[in-house]
């Protein structure tokens, strides 16, 4: 076994590979078959992972089963959460490395980066460390058959070895959205960052080890989902749990691979987000975040709105709006003055969006603006960009109109009534995320409890409080994040009962 160093990266021509090798009980592992990670900026190769096979797995999750059962599961809450709180810390003093490192795999733009990504990263393992601490548990004193009384309570325990399969559009973001709650309860985690962002998780391997984190807590394997590192940690009888953010039809590949051995599961999945915009909103307000909501990294978020249904007296003005929106963005390189869309995450996700702009027009969509790739030059020419693109025009049965897409993009509608919005908006097989623009308190109140989803935003979109419930509902997932529903999630209740 070695440690492993990861060194800066740009990703362009010339650059030094990082090496970055699974860590399995507080050491980073020799072997594994090599694959390349790309900028997507540039798809100049800019670091090598390792694919993790069946014995590193059954390690990794050996270590966390002994860490379980060992020192860290039998921690003191206040050491533990203590331990949390230092990685939180570690990750901002090492802020310009995990900046770098998400930058090189995503390509995304860096002011996004330096104002979501890291913080949040590093803000998930402040927040559950404090919040573990002040979620009660349940006491009751019943009578007894004999006239006697007795007393029952609970307490939480970890529930063993997590695995943690997370997606590639917010890496650091979403996986320490699942491993500080995991961690904070005690449990071990298993995580599997996606094979085309995986080098802050690696990253954040070399934190825990500085800051004292207890070998086998936290442990990283890089690889794929069918027949590589994915499945066997879904099908691996000694995971208790999966937590999964991605597409819909992994998740349900996820869930036949975990139902031999019944774990627990907690899915983030996939979404076709609608928007309402009624004539009384806010224009400017609505049409500024909804060109952000639409076009925010690049539309690979899974809470953006590809369709947005605007009340037709103001739907040819709010068109109009959103083009110019659109065509203001400005594609590049990370660094360069005025970037404000990167790019998609690879060539094949390229190559599925752009299948996407020409069936909209095999549909019978009139293209407002985009619909291809800009022309862009130098080392930006290498990279996966595509074109902001807006349509109108599609039937609501349109391939287009009902299928993620998870590009830059949206489909907007006119509509003429308050019920009809309410229909559009929910005819679909997903339900992860809404958002309502109106000044009507009544109707915010009234429409924004009508959507079928798991967060219902009016005039507004992205805005968490991270202490409420998020998630799915329908083909989106099920189960919910945050706050309360983490700790739930990731702990065991035992009920103690003393006869008096």
């Amino acid at each position: 076994m070695t440690t492993s160093t990861l060194v800066s990266a740009k990703g362009g021509a010339g650059t030094q590979r990082r090496p970055l090798r699974n860590f399995i009980d507080g050491e980073f592992v020799d072997g594994g078959l090599p694959f390349e990670i790309r900028n997507p900026a540039t798809g100049a190769v800019h670091a090598v992972a390792y694919e993790a096979d069946a014995t590193m797995i059954d390690s990794a999750v050996a270590a966390g089963r002994r860490c379980v059962d060992g020192e860290w599961g039998q921690m003191p809450l206040v050491r533990r959460r203590a331990l949390l709180a230092q990685v939180a810390a570690r990750i901002e003093e090492r802020f310009d490395e995990f900046l770098e490192a998400e930058i090189a795999d995503t390509g995304k733009p860096r002011s996004m980066a330096a104002h979501l990504d890291i913080p949040r990263g590093a803000a998930n393992f402040r927040i559950f460390a404090d919040f573990i601490a002040s979620l009660p548990d349940e006491a009751f004193e019943m009578d007894t058959p004999d006239g006697g009384r007795a007393i029952n309570y609970s307490v939480r325990k970890p529930l063993g070895v997590v695995g943690v399969i997370s997606p590639w559009n917010l890496p650091l973001l979403l996986m320490t959205w699942k491993v500080a709650p995991a961690m904070a309860c005690g449990n071990a985690v298993v995580v599997k960052p996606s094979e085309e962002t995986p080098s802050t998780t690696t990253l954040l391997a070399e934190v825990m080890n500085e800051v004292g984190i207890p070998a086998g807590a936290f442990n990283v394997v890089h690889g794929f989902g069918p027949g590589s590192a994915g499945e066997m940690i879904t099908s691996h009888p000694g995971i208790r749990a999966i937590t999964f953010t991605g597409e819909t039809r992994t998740g349900a590949a996820i869930m036949r691979s975990a139902a031999a051995t019944t774990k627990a599961l907690s899915f983030e999945l996939g979404g076709k987000n609608p928007a309402i915009v009624f004539a009384d909103a806010d224009f400017d307000a609505a049409v500024a975040g909804l060109a952000r909501a639409a076009f925010l990294n690049t539309g690979q978020v899974c809470l953006a709105p590809e369709r947005i249904y605007v009340e037709r007296p103001i739907f040819d003005r709010f068109v109009a709006a959103m083009k110019e929106k659109a065509e203001a963005l400005r594609p590049g390189l990370p660094d360069a003055d005025g970037t404000d869309l990167g790019p998609l995450i690879s060539e094949e996700h390229r190559q599925k969006v752009l299948e996407y702009y020409r069936l909209a027009i095999e549909e019978g969509a009139t293209l407002v603006t985009g619909g291809g790739v800009p022309a862009l030059e130098g080392l930006a020419a290498g990279g996966y960009f595509v074109e902001p693109t807006i349509w109108t025009g599609l039937p609501q049965n349109a391939r287009v109109t009902r299928e993620e897409i998870f590009g830059p993009c949206c489909h907007i509608a006119p509509f003429d009534s308050e019920e009809e919005a309410i229909g559009l908006a929910n005819d679909t097989d997903y339900g992860l995320a809404s958002s309502v623009w109106t000044r009507d308190l009544s109707r915010a109140h009234r429409v924004g409890r009508a959507m079928n989803v798991g967060i219902s935003w009016v005039n507004s979109w992205f805005l968490r409080d991270l202490r409420t419930a998020f998630g799915g509902a329908k083909q989106s997932g099920f189960g919910r994040e945050g706050g309360a529903h983490s700790i739930a999630f990731y702990s065991e209740i035992t009920n103690i009962c003393i006869k008096v």
